[in-house]
């Protein structure tokens, strides 16, 4: 910090020596540059737009290299700018380099997030339209931002995920897979049939058309519960049917075990009561 304090120091001096006499003009010429620049700049940044755009480029990359254009001649403007009120330039970068180290330790946080941004896009785990699942947290993607990637969550919240984050933590793309499984668990009660229980689940199954029928789904005995027998039932569907496939089941499984008589257990524990008068008795 001190260090970057003297080279702002002695840049301030090298720059009131070499303007005197004409800083007014050289504020104007400056103002006028600005002013006709900007402009420019976002004349070329709707061209480039327009250009990816046409060239059908995937939105992410799309988006981020518009951004990058943008940054990058603003960046220039300034350097520019500053040149023209007679900022020496071996100072600038003498002090860029001051404020960068300094600046570089205070946001550490936020330099993973431009790191992590640069590999999702050159890695593509996921793109703008997939639904994700990013560390519990799900949603549609909308944009991959430097800092952060946004979610619009199915409750219809905008959700921000930091890139770092999405690098680190476990990620599941929903979208990338045009056919994925259900996977549901229903238990029965151990005093019920089995083999009734097995053949009510495969009617539902078949009852609908979004359940496919190849990949065959599956229904299985995964355990013995401490209180219920419990069934796997995984059946496949198309990527857009299946939180809607997972609502039908569910609620099939319901209606139709009531039907038929089958229990479905809540959670229960059986407490033996023993005389104990009559055991020490004994």
């Amino acid at each position: 910090m001190v260090m970057f304090q003297q080279e702002g120091s002695d840049l301030m001096t090298q720059w009131l020596g070499n303007v005197q006499g004409n800083l007014i003009w050289r504020i104007v010429g400056a103002l006028a540059l600005l002013l006709f620049a900007h402009i420019i700049i976002r004349f070329v940044v709707n061209r480039v737009d327009h250009l990816l755009e046409r060239s059908k480029m995937d939105s992410t990359v799309h988006l981020f290299l518009v951004r990058l254009t943008s940054y990058s001649l603003y960046a220039l403007l300034i350097v520019t700018i500053l040149s023209i009120l007679g900022v020496p330039m071996t100072s600038i970068i003498a002090v860029l380099g001051a404020a960068t180290l300094a600046i570089g330790l205070a946001l550490q946080d936020s330099l993973k997030n431009i790191a992590s941004s640069i590999l999702i896009i050159i890695l593509k785990p996921y793109v703008v339209g997939d639904f994700v699942e990013i560390n519990e947290k799900t949603g549609k993607v909308i944009e991959v931002g430097l800092y952060h990637t946004r979610l619009l969550t199915p409750d219809n919240k905008m959700l921000y995920v930091p890139n770092s984050e999405v690098m680190s933590e476990n990620l599941t793309n929903y979208s990338s897979m045009e056919i994925i499984r259900v996977d549901m668990v229903f238990g029965i009660g151990y005093d019920d049939n089995i083999r009734e229980a097995r053949q009510v689940l495969e009617e539902i199954l078949l009852s609908d058309t979004r359940i496919l029928q190849d990949p065959e789904p599956t229904i299985a005995v995964k355990e013995l519960g401490d209180s219920s027998v419990n069934f796997a039932v995984q059946p496949y569907a198309k990527r857009d049917d299946a939180v809607g496939v997972g609502y039908y089941v569910t609620e099939q499984v319901k209606l139709r075990f009531d039907e038929a008589g089958i229990s479905i257990p809540y959670p229960q524990r059986d407490v033996h009561m023993i005389n104990m008068t009559a055991a020490e008795d004994g």
